[in-house]
C-alpha cells in the first residue's frame, strides 16, 4: 500500500514538474505581453498628456483673445455713451434756440 502511494506520488510529482515547465513558458509569455501592454499604456498616456498640454495652451490663447475683445467692447461702449451724451447736448442746445 505504501509502495503504491509512493509510486503515485512520484508520478504526480513528475507530472507536476512537466506541467510546471510548460507553464513557465506560458507565464513568461504572459509577462512579456503584460510588459508590452504597459509600455503601450505609457505611450498612450504620454500622448494624452501632450494633447492636454496643447489644449491648455489653446484655451489660454482663447482666454487672452476673449479678454482683449471684452476690453475693446468696453472701450467701444464708453465711446458710444460719450457720443450719445454729446449728441443729446447738441440736440438740447438746438432745441433751446
Amino acid at each position: 500500500m505504501k509502495k503504491t502511494a509512493l509510486k503515485i506520488s512520484a508520478l504526480a510529482l513528475a507530472a507536476a514538474l512537466t506541467v510546471g515547465c510548460a507553464n513557465t513558458s506560458e507565464v513568461e509569455a504572459t509577462a512579456d505581453k503584460a510588459a508590452a501592454d504597459a509600455a503601450a499604456a505609457v505611450a498612450t498616456a504620454e500622448a494624452a498628456r501632450a494633447a492636454a498640454d496643447r489644449a491648455a495652451q489653446a484655451a489660454a490663447a482663447a482666454q487672452s483673445t476673449a479678454d482683449q475683445a471684452l476690453s475693446a467692447a468696453t472701450e467701444a461702449q464708453a465711446c458710444c455713451e460719450a457720443n450719445r451724451e454729446s449728441m443729446e447736448r447738441m440736440f438740447q442746445q438746438s432745441m433751446s434756440k
